[in-house]
């Protein structure tokens, strides 16, 4: 070996190992890129099957064994969804009535109850914490019927603004939860200038607080609007009149078809504009529920 190539070998070697760590580095990111394709289409097919199924003709839904792919393209299971008993309209108002309600109520009890347990100091604070989320171990469905006796003596029976506080009670605990660890994660030197500048403890929360926990604030909408819009034994035990029913009733309703068979594509057609709602507001959303919820729930 002449003394060039000896003093070349290791520059050969160090070349051989980049690229080597390099080819490496390539198949982890192919193997990742796969995996992730992988479960997006493990998401996603459940949302193409029931399109497939929602485009297709009765008798296509109810053939034994049931086939993907439908035979004839049919727009009748929209068509019957859209006309169903008092509209799907009326539904959909219901639905958000009731959920724009539950997310005021929310915001206006969690977002104090937050900025208090944050920021306060209150004699025997963690416990009291601790027991407000240990109430979110009690299952609601427990609640209802005292909740019913109780709303149907003061006229809240049968009634939106009824519904939308009993989604409130299933969802405040988790609300504060987030708002109050979005309130702690604020710097104190910003509250502590605001002092010293003279603002009051409302002040405070209006003009610094406020504008910094956005984010937080849009993921309590966010996480209030999906339970209120999903919610359905509360609906179904609080609300007997048919132009009184919300979105997860009427689904119940249509999948009845000729002789108590499921109609499916009806069925299916339903489910997919109820998802509809929730798909957007989270794509609208989504900069400040990924922020908010990475900022106020995970500490």
């Amino acid at each position: 070996m002449t003394l060039l190539q000896a003093a070349n070998a290791p520059v050969a070697v160090a070349v051989a190992d980049q690229g080597r760590i390099a080819g490496e580095k390539r198949s982890i990111g192919y193997l990742i890129g796969a995996i992730c394709l992988f479960v997006v289409a493990l998401m996603i097919s459940p949302l193409v099957l029931s399109f497939l199924a929602s485009i297709k003709t009765k008798a296509d839904a109810a053939q034994v064994p049931p086939g993907y792919l439908p035979q004839q393209l049919s727009a009748n299971g929209y068509i019957q969804v859209y006309n169903f008993q008092a509209g799907l309209p009326s539904y959909v108002w219901n639905s958000l009535f009731t959920a724009t309600l539950t997310i005021v109520f929310c915001l206006v009890l969690a977002v104090p109850a937050g900025y208090g347990l944050a920021r306060f100091k209150i004699p025997f604070k963690e416990l009291w914490f601790l027991l407000l989320l240990a109430t979110m171990m009690i299952p609601f469905q427990a609640l209802l019927v005292p909740l019913y006796l109780m709303f149907a003596k003061i006229g809240l029976a049968n009634n939106h603004f009824g519904l939308a506080i009993v989604h409130t009670v299933i969802q405040l605990p988790f609300s504060v939860y987030l708002m109050r660890n979005a309130f702690e994660g604020v710097p104190r030197e910003l509250e502590e200038a605001a002092v010293i500048d003279g603002c009051n403890s409302f002040t405070v929360l209006r003009r610094i607080f406020l504008p910094l926990v956005v984010p937080g604030m849009v993921t309590v909408a966010l996480f209030a609007f999906i339970t209120s819009w999903n919610e359905f034994i509360a609906a179904l035990i609080f609300m007997n009149k048919e132009t009184t029913f919300t979105v997860p009733i009427m689904l119940v309703s249509v999948r009845t078809g000729r002789l108590g068979a499921v109609d499916w594509s009806t069925l299916q057609a339903g489910v997919l504009l109820s998802i509809l709602p929730c798909v957007l507001i989270y794509l609208l959303l989504q900069r400040y529920y990924v922020s908010g919820f990475l900022s106020g729930a995970v500490k």
